[in-house]
């Protein structure tokens, strides 16, 4: 049984590989993220240093998952010798497999990583079906 988890953004590969031929990020990954599974949970940690806690709203719709986050934007008195860091409002959309129960869902954000633990759905875990035995006792008959 596989638990499924789905990068949403097309251009990741194409980006890598531009940055890696002109040394520069073409897209900076916003929510750079880690997901596993441990028993009965899945775990997807996103890395969100530097957001505003406030800003921070996830939303479930069937079995999408939407993380929208915000960074504030850079003083404009500032003499910026970098600034690499996504500004503003980003999100990142987590598309999960049937087997997962959405509703139960637990987020934390903690030292600038949001972790979501989703359960594993009852229905999709395996279980033993107990067989119903129906011993049949003969009897003699007496006449």
């Amino acid at each position: 049984m596989a638990t499924m988890l789905m990068r949403t953004d097309p251009f990741r590969d194409l980006d890598r590989l531009t940055q890696q031929v002109f040394g520069t990020p073409a897209r900076p990954a916003a929510m750079p993220m880690d997901a596993w599974r441990e028993g009965d949970d899945f775990f997807v940690e996103l890395d969100l240093p530097g957001i505003d806690p406030d800003s921070l709203d996830l939303d479930v719709e069937r079995n999408v998952v939407t993380v929208r986050a915000s960074r504030p934007e850079l003083d404009s008195g500032r003499s910026m010798i970098a600034a690499e860091r996504t500004r503003g409002v980003f999100s990142r959309q987590l598309f999960l497999g049937e087997n997962l129960d959405t509703a139960a869902i637990r987020a934390d954000y903690r030292d600038g990583v949001l972790r979501l633990v989703i359960p594993i759905s009852e229905k999709a875990k395996p279980r033993k079906i107990e067989v119903a035995r129906h011993d049949h006792e003969h009897q003699a008959i007496n006449a």
